[in-house]
């Protein structure tokens, strides 16, 4: 589409934004807080872009009366190019599948769309046949049907749930079926401790439940112990005592739960300036493993993306060691903006292993962007996309202690034998994971479809075949017996990641994330480049064409 808009007040911000908001290789290791500032005020300036342009993108792609764009996030590259990224409404109710990336040419011309849904939005009714109550009673009700049930084996059942707040209306179109529906939140608590807080949708017509959203994403393990060895740490001095708290990176800050599953603990802070002494048995040590990790996952964001923060605001995440009792599991909230960690098996085994952080804050850096579905095949993509980068930001710390590998969660030794929870060269080793996309890869739990996109970023790094990388071996297959020479993890990664916050929406599934990863590949590196032709072979290596 090459229709030209109007120009808009806002796009006055160009200049201050153009080469600034963009994929960039050359970040400070520690900015300082006048950079975050810049920073945010930059990010904010790429929003008023996008804000100011809903009005016009609405028209230009021919939207209904009654649908309005709201924008969510926005890239400008070096040479002006721009990527919108919107939520829409419809007669005011928010639109679920109805996100969508407007790439426009500096001067404003809208070059493409990507969108997550291409059904035209014409919703029969917006008048309920089921009032909200009985909607929140519904909602209840399935998810109270599951109390003693594990979904799958990655999960723990729950144990008790209550509705929380009222019940929603919007528009389900997610399915390419848009209709009125109910929107609420069940809250509860898994036997394992886990807490958790499901998003379902409820058609507001017959009462069938649309879809269901985990929204605490969680990583199983069992800890064997302090993980980062002795590292630096960026603290904040008040008084006469030191704080786990780092005004250098968004005032990140890791707290004591103290075995509590509720509140946001108690600041670490002692007036020595030297947290933990390497053993679980001193509970300032799993502090200095969660502090670190995350640190390094801001690090390597920074330093890699220009991304500032999760959620490139340039305000740092929230992390809490000393969760519950006996709890074997660490997650990621966006409610809280919080990373959390259990304290493992007789709480000596704490969850606080690097790509542990990387793989849950990354969670947040998917949410803040593509908006990824946790279910079906978009939920593999966003499960692969914290392992993808749970490992690049171990890799990127390249620490003797943690030698960074392409297995996941070995550290963690939860098989008790010392195998990891996923391998990204051979998935289905784990004994449940897809090496390769095939029509029912979409059925399986999300981190088990996960395998394929795995399985693809191992190729496209590493190549197929045998070899050895750090003291670990790796075998990888391709399910077209090609074999493939790979363009090395950190082009791989760039190009992920540009799929991520500029081409992907929230219903992508794998065919989707072929074509992003070839649009971004021919971004970073030119169309018909190695790196371009490297993707879509690894892509066919996985039965994705």
């Amino acid at each position: 589409m090459k229709r030209k808009l109007a120009a808009v007040a806002v796009l006055s911000a160009t200049a201050l934004l153009t080469g600034v908001v963009q994929v960039s290789t050359v970040a400070q290791a520690t900015p300082t807080p006048i950079l975050q500032a810049q920073a945010a005020q930059q990010q904010a300036a790429a929003l008023a872009l996008a804000s100011g342009q809903s009005g016009p993108l609405a028209k230009a792609l021919a939207l209904g009366g009654q649908e309005q764009l709201v924008a969510k996030d926005a890239v400008v590259d070096a040479d002006g190019t721009r990527h919108l990224r919107f939520e829409r409404t419809f007669a005011g109710l928010p639109v679920l599948g109805g996100d969508l990336v407007v790439h426009q040419s500096a001067g404003g011309a809208v070059k493409s769309v990507d969108k997550a849904i291409s059904a035209q939005l014409d919703v029969p009714s917006l008048t309920p046949q089921i009032p909200a109550d009985q909607a929140a009673a519904q909602a209840s009700g399935a998810v109270q049907s599951t109390v003693g049930i594990a979904a799958d084996e990655d999960e723990s059942p729950l144990t008790a749930v209550h509705q929380t707040g009222k019940p929603e209306l919007v528009i389900w179109a997610s399915d390419g079926n848009p209709r009125l529906a109910y929107r609420t939140t069940v809250e509860g608590v898994r036997a394992d401790g886990t807490p958790s807080s499901q998003l379902l949708v409820t058609d507001a017509a017959s009462g069938e439940v649309l879809s269901t959203h985990e929204q605490v994403q969680t990583a199983s393990g069992s800890g064997t112990g302090v993980f980062v060895g002795k590292v630096p740490l960026t603290t904040t001095q008040s008084g006469s005592s030191y704080q786990l708290k780092d005004a250098t990176r968004g005032g990140q800050s890791t707290s004591n739960l103290k075995g509590r599953t509720s509140g946001s603990g108690t600041l670490y802070a002692n007036a020595t300036d030297v947290f933990g002494n390497g053993s679980a048995s001193n509970t300032e040590s799993a502090a200095v493993d969660a502090q670190f990790g995350a640190a390094t996952t801001w690090d390597y964001y920074k330093n890699t993306f220009g991304r500032n923060g999760i959620k490139n605001n340039g305000v740092g995440a929230a992390s809490r060691v000393h969760y519950g009792s006996n709890y074997v599991n660490a997650f990621w909230s966006d409610t809280c903006f919080c990373m959390t960690y259990g304290d493992g098996s007789g709480n000596t085994h704490p969850l606080t292993a690097l790509d542990v952080a990387g793989h849950e804050m990354t969670h947040g850096v998917t949410s803040a962007t593509a908006g990824l579905n946790y279910s079906g095949e978009s939920g593999g993509l966003n499960e692969a996309t914290s392992d993808i980068f749970g490992k690049m930001v171990e890799f990127y710390a390249n620490l003797p202690s943690t030698p960074p590998n392409y297995l996941i969660g070995i550290q963690l030794n939860i098989n008790g034998n010392g195998t990891p929870l996923r391998y990204m060269d051979k998935p289905s080793k784990d004994g449940s994971s897809a090496d390769s996309w095939s029509p029912s890869v979409g059925n399986l739990d999300v981190h088990h479809s996960s395998g394929v996109a795995n399985h693809f970023f191992y190729l496209l790094s590493e190549g197929s075949g045998a070899k050895t990388i750090n003291g670990f071996s790796y075998n990888s297959p391709t399910s077209n017996s090609s074999t493939l020479t790979g363009i090395g993890r950190d082009k791989a990664a760039k190009i992920w990641y540009r799929a991520l916050t500029v081409y992907f929406t929230s219903t992508t599934n794998y065919a989707g994330a072929r074509t992003g990863t070839l649009k971004a590949a021919a971004d970073l590196y030119g169309s018909g480049s190695a790196e371009y032709n490297a993707v879509a072979a690894a892509w066919s290596g996985v039965n994705v064409n």
